[in-house]
């Protein structure tokens, strides 16, 4: 079969699928999780790759899409085919990954240092948390599914993915929750992590009184010998 025609009838089938799921979906769940996605199709039209942005991504597309993906090319094609999911890669990153979705944007950015372990007990250090709020105590829902799940990630693996961590969403859907929850699973796990919670405009006055004060060397090593920061606005 020529060259161009089996391209062709690849990117057809693949766009068919794209063009069916797009009325399926809500718009910004298909911008988020479907619209991104890149599609190698098999000359034979047996097997299509489909490369995702990052791991987190990856995890949810497999969850959440890839069973009725593979439906809708097998209805499409007439015929079953097998489909991979791949990350995409590096160089075909071009800007910071942003996990968009009904209530939350999450990204990442330049890691805590985790550089100085302490000699005194955790139990010295204010840590702020709020002891009832777990992951085993949040309500979760539709809204909030994929926050938690992210948050999990982060508490499960501290420093290695989405670091930091934002969320951001309207009133009521858990945000503090999370934050609180994923401090207590740390600590839970490593009881003698250095956590702190804190408010925005209390981490701001921190800032600025240390510039005033000339303090600043020792405001920096105070938040950089922390493990897990946690801002709240």
């Amino acid at each position: 079969m020529n060259e161009v025609l089996v391209h062709s009838l690849g990117h057809d089938l693949w766009q068919t699928c794209v063009d069916h799921l797009a009325q399926e979906l809500p718009e910004q769940q298909f911008n988020t999780w479907i619209r991104p996605l890149v599609a190698i199709v098999a000359p034979d039209l047996s097997k299509v790759t489909v490369q995702v942005g990052n791991r987190f991504k990856l995890d949810w597309v497999r969850t959440q899409y890839v069973a009725r993906i593979a439906a809708l090319l097998e209805k499409i094609s007439g015929q079953r085919i097998a489909i991979e999911l791949a990350l995409a890669p590096r160089e075909a990153v071009t800007k910071p990954e942003t996990l968009v979705r009904n209530f939350e944007r999450l990204g990442t950015q330049e890691p805590v240092s985790r550089n100085v372990v302490e000699e005194v007990p955790n139990t010295a250090f204010k840590n702020r948390i709020n002891t009832a709020l777990t992951f085993d105590t949040l309500i979760e829902g539709t809204a909030n599914r994929m926050g938690r799940a992210a948050a999990l990630h982060v508490a499960s693996s501290l420093g290695q993915l989405y670091n930091p961590l934002f969320i951001y969403g309207g009133v009521g859907l858990g945000k503090t929750h999370l934050m609180h929850a994923i401090g207590n699973k740390l600590l839970a796990d490593n009881p003698a992590a250095k956590v702190l919670y804190i408010h925005a405009e209390q981490f701001v006055s921190d800032v600025v009184k240390a510039y005033q004060r000339k303090t600043f060397d020792e405001f920096k090593e105070r938040y950089h010998s922390l493990d897990l920061l946690l801002i709240d606005d």
